[in-house]
């Protein structure tokens, strides 16, 4: 895929992720910090994890955009649209992947421009997030970015260990303005 949305917001830039993020991912996905997205794991799962997010660009022509900071080029997070064979929705999807970005509003930053994204182009108009219970930093981003806890959406993980809860994002009333996205390069 050549023609691949870039997403701009004041700080960030949301882009395909690319071989050369591997590593920061790559390190979340191995440390406590990757718990809420099944890690920590090994290596070679974490690598084949990284592969998944490419490859879902792949086949269904778009996924998780890479958090990128505008003023150092760091990638700091993925945030966007991930819907994988066996899911029943598509699921609007956020992760950063050092402590050192977190209390910044990245996150919300970044989830807005996604969330436009997936409104405005891929036509998604109320996707899911899926929240482990006891991620509740993820839980008041959800709720900042408007949505609320659907206890009719089907849950594609009631068969495994855990618990947690499905938010449904309503559609943005506008595009823009407090860390919203500014333009599509």
């Amino acid at each position: 895929m050549t023609d691949t949305p870039i997403l701009e917001t004041g700080r960030l830039i949301l882009r395909k992720p690319a071989p050369r993020d591997a590593e920061a991912f790559i390190a979340f996905l191995m440390s406590e910090r990757g718990r809420f997205v099944g890690g920590p794991v090994a290596l070679g799962k974490a690598w084949r994890a990284f592969a998944s997010i490419i490859g879902h660009w792949e086949m269904r022509g778009y996924g998780m955009f890479v958090i990128e900071l505008k003023a150092s080029g760091e990638a700091i997070g993925q945030a966007g649209p991930w819907f994988p064979a066996d899911w029943p929705e598509p699921e609007m999807s956020w992760s950063l992947w050092t402590g050192a970005a977190e209390a910044r509003g990245y996150a919300y930053e970044a989830a807005r421009a996604a969330l436009g994204y997936m409104h405005e182009e891929l036509e998604i108009k109320n996707p899911v997030s899926y929240i482990d219970a006891e991620n509740t930093r993820s839980m008041a981003l959800a709720k900042r970015l408007g949505a609320a806890i659907d206890p009719d959406a089907v849950n594609p993980f009631k068969n495994e260990d855990g618990e947690g809860y499905i938010f449904r994002h309503s559609a943005p009333d506008h595009i823009g303005g407090d860390g919203g996205m500014e333009a599509y390069v």
